[in-house]
């Protein structure tokens, strides 16, 4: 433009003007061709596994080769998924000179628990002059996992992992106990029950059996993961407070909660020195670990159901049932997190229970439907609508206490937890057991 203005002003200038003009255009040309060049001594590396938890800030490590230490500024891009937030969309950086490598931090937040893999990034450099800005694709293989979020979980049990038998918390064991010590003389006042007949026999005298309090238990839980597992957690006004609006887009499932509750289960396991395993099944048996302890465990657990997904299946409790009874030999404590609200459903678990009831201790516990109680005991209804909706929830409340009354029968026991204290419950009734030496 300012040569046109030139032009427009000053004719006779006009040769001058095109001359300086095609300098220009030759610059501009010459420039595109040295831009592909910026980007030749660079290098991108990124980690291979970064491992977030839901809904907690991370940063990815990025690492920049520049062999020249000549190039300034980059824009470097990510293309993150969907389930993965983060609050920028591009990163300005400028290189060091003095320096080959460089590390930039790229913030993000993970919203869905799964895998995702990023195959490649996008980097940005300026020409030499400025005209021109290039582009290219790197190659990259990078993993984000999204596990579960267990640290609000902890907070909230942290008065219950703190009643170990220590200090004032010292917790009461209910009876004598259930594992064979050692053999004793016998003294006045032992009960008959605790004589070894044989011991008795063999040596002439009466020999008392000791017991002792049984430390090491094994501790199941069994995670449904059919069709009724893929409904979403209503969630109400106070837990929207503290979620942005992309975080209340990827709301949790019932699934997802079943997850973070299996995890919370291992650690209270392992804190109270039990062995700990682990099940999931739809229409069969998808997962197994057998009852072990340790860290390595641990994250044997949770790399094996935190990527796991919903099926549009019915659960098969009679293939489980006979799985458990194959596979769980030692007498054990079987935590279900699965959906009894469907009475199909309802009637093919009670049926089939026996398999297993009479030899382990079963707990059957699933997330209380948002409808489901009683008549009368919400605030009144004020539509017509309404009236309908707490009819259905009465009927559905009283389905699972038909359930419940079933089950009891059958020798298992079952509740209805809610969304936000499922963790806090489900261990409150395994150190109950535990305490009252059930197993």
């Amino acid at each position: 433009m300012p040569l046109s203005l030139w032009v427009a002003f000053m004719p006779d200038k006009t040769t001058l003007a095109v001359l300086l003009g095609g300098a220009l255009v030759a610059l501009v040309i010459f420039d595109a061709f040295k831009a592909p060049g910026q980007l030749s001594g660079l290098g991108v590396s990124l980690p291979e596994i970064v491992r977030l938890s839901k809904h907690r800030n991370a940063d990815i490590e990025i690492t920049i080769e520049n062999e020249k230490m000549q190039l300034g500024r980059i824009r470097l891009g990510l293309p993150f998924p969907a389930a993965v937030y983060s609050p920028i969309k591009e990163l300005v950086s400028r290189l060091p000179s003095d320096s080959v490598y460089s590390v930039l931090r790229w913030p993000c937040k993970g919203l869905q628990q799964g895998s995702t893999i990023l195959d490649k990034c996008y980097l940005e450099a300026i020409s030499p002059r400025g005209f021109w800005a290039v582009r290219r694709s790197f190659p990259a293989r990078l993993e984000l996992r999204v596990y579960p979020n267990l640290l609000v979980e902890r907070k909230n049990l942290s008065s219950l992992y703190l009643k170990r038998g220590l200090g004032i918390h010292t917790q009461r064991q209910v009876g004598k106990g259930r594992e064979f010590e050692q053999l004793r003389e016998y003294f006045p006042g032992d009960s008959f029950e605790d004589i070894h007949w044989k011991a008795t026999a063999k040596r002439g005298q009466p020999i008392t059996k000791v017991f002792q309090i049984e430390r090491t238990q094994q501790i199941y839980v069994i995670i449904d993961s059919s069709r009724l597992s893929a409904r979403p957690i209503a969630l109400d006004s106070d837990n929207l407070k503290g979620l942005g609006p992309e975080e209340v887009t990827y709301t949790s499932t019932i699934l997802e909660r079943y997850v973070t509750a299996a995890l919370v289960m291992c650690l209270a396991a392992e804190r109270q020195g039990d062995l700990f395993g682990l099940m999931t099944f739809n229409d069969r048996v998808h997962h197994y670990l057998g009852a072990k302890n340790g860290k390595s465990h641990f994250n044997s657990c949770r790399d094996a159901i935190y990527t796991l997904q919903p099926r549009m299946v019915a659960p098969d409790f009679t293939e489980l049932f006979a799985f458990i009874g194959t596979r769980v030999r030692r007498r054990a404590l079987l935590v279900f997190l699965t959906h009894l609200d469907d009475p199909v459903l309802a009637e093919s678990f009670a049926d089939s229970i026996d398999i297993i009831s009479r030899k382990h201790v079963v707990l059957v516990n699933m997330l209380r439907p948002v409808q489901a109680r009683p008549m009368f005991s919400s605030t009144p209804a004020v539509a017509v609508d309404e009236l309908y909706q707490y009819l259905g929830g009465h009927l559905v409340w009283k389905g699972l206490r038909e359930t419940e009354k079933i089950l009891q029968r059958r020798g298992a026991d079952f509740a209805m937890l809610d969304n936000e204290t499922l963790c806090t419950e489900l261990i409150s009734q395994y150190l109950t057991l535990k305490r009252r030496q059930v197993l």
